[in-house]
């Protein structure tokens, strides 16, 4: 991918992102123009993601909710594309998505912070997921134990209720949903 990355003069759109040829080792994003890249998750990365997906795709099937569960999915925002590593969305819209899907059709953008996407995940992701109006903002964080801040949109901002281990998520917005963060760990 370096070839075409290397290239490319100018700001990048959606169109030149989705263009680029798939990179096994990166997920390649775009902000305000220029490409954000950071390398794949590692294992307990993805150990945690899978279980999260099962358990939140539990959870909406038993509530019968109009939603589907996806990892790792392009997100189209107001300013450019994200990949979250977990997305509640709008079935109907999931099922007729291609290569990408709207922020409008996501409920929860779900990041799990790794030492190389911390900042990004807690200080830029929330504000263009926010500006993008996706109504629910969790990230998981790993290290030392797993906690999850469960953020609610109100007044263009994510208000964040941290739930850590021993306790449970007990939401009910925007389905019923009750997790130990524990569950997420080996």
């Amino acid at each position: 991918m370096s070839v075409a990355v290397d290239e490319h003069s100018g700001p990048w759109t959606v169109d030149d992102v989705l263009a680029l040829p798939e990179d096994t080792h990166h997920r390649v994003e775009l902000v305000g123009g220029a490409l954000l890249m950071s390398p794949n998750p590692g294992i307990p990365h993805q150990r945690a993601s899978l279980r999260l997906a099962m358990l939140l795709s539990l959870a909406v099937d038993h509530a019968d909710a109009p939603f589907e569960v996806l990892e790792a999915v392009n997100v189209i925002v107001p300013d450019g594309l994200l990949i979250p590593d977990l997305v509640v969305a709008d079935a109907a819209a999931a099922a007729e998505a291609g290569t990408t899907l709207s922020a409008h059709d996501v409920v929860v953008a779900i990041e799990i912070a790794s030492p190389s996407t911390r900042v990004t995940d807690k200080k830029l992701k929330p504000s263009l997921y926010a500006a993008a109006g996706i109504p629910h903002y969790w990230r998981l964080e790993l290290d030392p134990a797993p906690r999850l801040y469960l953020g609610h949109l109100e007044r263009g901002g994510y208000v964040d209720r941290l739930v850590q281990v021993g306790e449970s998520t007990g939401l009910d917005e925007p389905f019923p949903f009750d997790l130990d963060p524990a569950a997420l760990r080996r």
